[in-house]
């Protein structure tokens, strides 16, 4: 059997895995992505922070992998992503972006703009999104809904690609009162409906909803056909799911979120819980709306 280019050669730490053989599986792309989105084909996302773990979550099966300013919290040990910088943010990204090149990786990689570097102007949202997109991002993340669909049109007016969040934002959590559940409510949930439309309508390809209601969620997915939702807490109703990858590995160091599944729990190893993942995000079976939403 040949070798995979980059992986044949022996260091003293290891190798990384290859990927699946380059002749199973295309590279994601947006048409691509928006194309399972049509067909009603679940999107199976996770966060990785390293060259390692990109490579094998990208074996498993995941179509896209996000650098998440959650690696304040999970690899910085923060107490939340606030103070996470850009500087940092550029650096996993290359870190995940070189995993899943030595590995013939295909998945789609997306990475989170850190608190601060996009709230001043248009301007500085695009100069912070060339820094990550130079790094291997091929789409950055932003949370928020109003102002910022301005700032999305902007961006992918100059060919960046970009997903929104909305619901819970935890670079906002302060102003929010603490991680609760959005949208709860007639007038909640009408505002954060206008503002997932107004992002579609700029331009986001994809929509990240953290702890919105599980019904609220289903109706944005049939309500957004140009923008795929990404859920995490927001049932399964969703286009696709997300996870923190420490979270769904069950080595969280806190409090583990009501919506995480512990899929290390039945697996003998990382790839197999991994796998597990995909699996169950693809077959409807993850989330399970009574244990894993509101």
């Amino acid at each position: 059997m040949p070798s995979v280019p980059g992986t044949d050669m022996a260091t003293p730490y290891g190798t990384l895995p290859p990927a699946s053989p380059p002749a199973l599986r295309k590279p994601l792309s947006l048409p691509r992505l928006a194309d399972m989105h049509a067909r009603g084909e679940k999107i199976a996302m996770l966060t990785a922070y390293d060259a390692t773990f990109a490579a094998m979550v990208d074996a498993a099966g995941v179509e896209c992998l996000l650098v998440g300013d959650s690696l304040g919290m999970v690899c910085q040990g923060l107490h939340s992503t606030v103070g996470v910088s850009l500087d940092t943010m550029r650096y996993h990204t290359e870190s995940v972006a070189r995993g899943l090149h030595r590995a013939q990786g295909t998945a789609w990689l997306i990475a989170d703009l850190p608190f601060g570097s996009y709230q001043e102007s248009r301007e500085q949202a695009l100069r912070s999104a060339a820094l990550l997109m130079q790094a291997g991002a091929h789409m950055v993340k932003l949370e928020g809904g109003g102002w910022t669909a301005e700032t999305v049109r902007f961006l992918v007016e100059r060919g960046i690609p970009v997903c929104a969040h909305l619901g819970l934002t935890p670079q906002t959590v302060h102003a929010l009162g603490g991680y609760r559940v959005q949208g709860k409510g007639s007038e909640a949930a009408a505002l954060l409906r206008q503002q997932a439309h107004a992002l579609q309508d700029a331009g986001a390809a994809m929509l990240v909803l953290e702890m919105v209601p599980a019904t609220l969620a289903a109706e944005l997915t049939r309500e957004l056909p140009r923008c795929a939702t990404i859920g995490i807490g927001a049932g399964r109703g969703t286009a696709g799911q997300v996870l923190v990858l420490h979270d769904m590995l069950g080595i969280n160091l806190g409090r583990m979120p009501k919506f995480v599944r512990n899929f290390m729990a039945d697996a003998p190893g990382i790839a197999q819980a991994l796998e597990a993942y995909v699996r169950a995000v693809k077959d409807g079976s993850f989330p399970d709306d009574e244990r894993h939403a509101w």
